[in-house]
């Protein structure tokens, strides 16, 4: 009775092969990368707290490295009304404050919270201080950076689209109201 079944079944895995190894797409070893996505990061909050950046997955995300004591500062302002100007349509503007630019972000988390809301009532996300370039880089800004320029000063600007790429950079001159920016937050909006 063995040796039927053991030539029954030698006899199946002739006439089929696949009998013999799972074709099915499942079982195949996984060839393809998956390419890495903002949404793959996380961050801390300027309260510490960490958030995963996939918690913006389908929205467009403005990322800016900000600081307290900079020419660039104003931008906050401009930054704010960019926000609520187009968050109802999907735009989320994230701060991550940063000393790497002539020590001007020299605060604590607190001091930046407290200067970023009185003055320039600020309600967009801000994260925890970060290097935005050299050894220690954020792996935020490495991301952000691998195809793009790294920010050459404070309140450079980086278009995150909805799939987690970066669609767009920009430098710091380049202000949250000037029509080049606008376009590319509103391309990126417009996109599935």
């Amino acid at each position: 009775m063995r040796t039927l079944h053991t030539l029954t079944l030698a006899a199946a895995l002739a006439v089929s092969p696949a009998l013999a190894a799972d074709k099915s797409p499942s079982a195949k070893p996984s060839t393809e990368k998956k390419s890495m996505s903002f949404h793959d990061l996380t961050a801390n909050r300027l309260d510490g707290t960490p958030e995963k950046l996939s918690g913006f997955q389908g929205k467009v995300v403005l990322v800016v490295n900000t600081a307290s004591e900079c020419g660039y500062t104003p931008q906050y302002a401009g930054l704010e009304k960019l926000y609520q100007e187009y968050k109802d349509k999907g735009l989320v503007v994230a701060g991550f404050p940063s000393n790497d630019f002539g020590g001007q972000e020299p605060g604590s988390a607190a001091e930046i919270k407290k200067f970023c809301e009185l003055r320039f009532k600020v309600t967009f996300p801000m994260f925890e201080k970060v290097k935005t370039k050299g050894e220690g880089q954020s792996p935020v800004y490495a991301f952000l950076s691998k195809d793009h320029p790294a920010p050459k000063w404070n309140f450079h600007k980086y278009v995150v689209g909805k799939d987690g790429q970066v669609k767009a950079a920009f430098p710091s001159a380049v202000t949250p109201e000037s029509a080049e920016l606008k376009a590319a937050i509103d391309s990126a909006l417009a996109q599935k």
